[in-house]
């Protein structure tokens, strides 16, 4: 690497660093005092007039809570979808509101649980239990918890799984899955040699059992 190929590589680093800093919202110092260095280091490693090291960078994402292929690539954080506007946030609570009251009526009706026994077992009136259920008011989580519990039905059922917030927590629980699984199987997973076989075991999981005996034999035949 040239010395104009490393100028060229500091500013672009440099860049990224203070991309993801104003992203996190973070300021000059907590990010200096995170990896140990003075704010007018740091200052200098956004501005691309110096690099820092690889331990330093490791210890900006830990204390950023970012990937380190972030400095690798060619998007920067602010080219991810803006946060939710205070309107947007408003007229998707609302939605979640209505989602919510409809899925309700729909399990107390499927497991045969009438307004007045959840209103009996509850101590929420049967007028307050129809405005919930309408979506004209938000119901307050103990009470929802205790209206789940009359009908048996876990709050996980309700949670958003479609929306902007339901995707971020799909992707935190898959997150969470992968973390849990042994090292071993994690570090298989993520090599890219690997990928056929990962492939592979998707397709077979998406078969019958009789086409699964039907292969097995087939490749039993085979080996003999």
């Amino acid at each position: 690497m040239t010395n104009a190929q490393i100028t060229i590589r500091e500013k672009k680093l440099g860049l990224l660093i203070r991309d993801a800093r104003v992203a996190e919202r973070r300021s000059i110092k907590e990010c200096a005092d995170a990896i140990g260095v003075k704010p007018g280091v740091f200052r200098a490693y956004e501005e691309g007039r110096r690099a820092p090291s690889l331990p330093e960078l490791e210890a900006l994402v830990y204390f950023l809570k970012i990937s380190i292929f972030q400095f690798w690539g060619n998007e920067t954080m602010s080219d991810a979808p803006p946060p939710l506007e205070v309107e947007d946030v408003t007229r998707l609570i609302g939605l979640r509101q209505r989602m919510i009251g409809a899925l309700i009526r729909q399990e107390r009706t499927n497991k045969n649980v009438s307004i007045r026994q959840i209103a009996t077992d509850t101590g929420i009136s049967q007028s307050r239990l129809k405005s919930y259920e309408l979506g004209e008011r938000p119901i307050s989580v103990p009470e929802l918890e205790m209206i789940l519990a009359v009908i048996g039905v876990p709050m996980e059922t309700l949670f958003d799984q479609s929306g902007p917030v339901g995707q971020w927590l799909n992707s935190q629980r898959a997150l969470q899955k992968f973390n849990e699984l042994p090292e071993e199987i994690q570090n298989f997973v993520c090599q890219p040699v690997n990928r056929p076989y990962l492939e592979l075991a998707m397709k077979l999981s998406s078969m019958s059992r009789e086409k699964l005996r039907s292969v097995a034999e087939g490749l039993l035949d085979i080996t003999l």
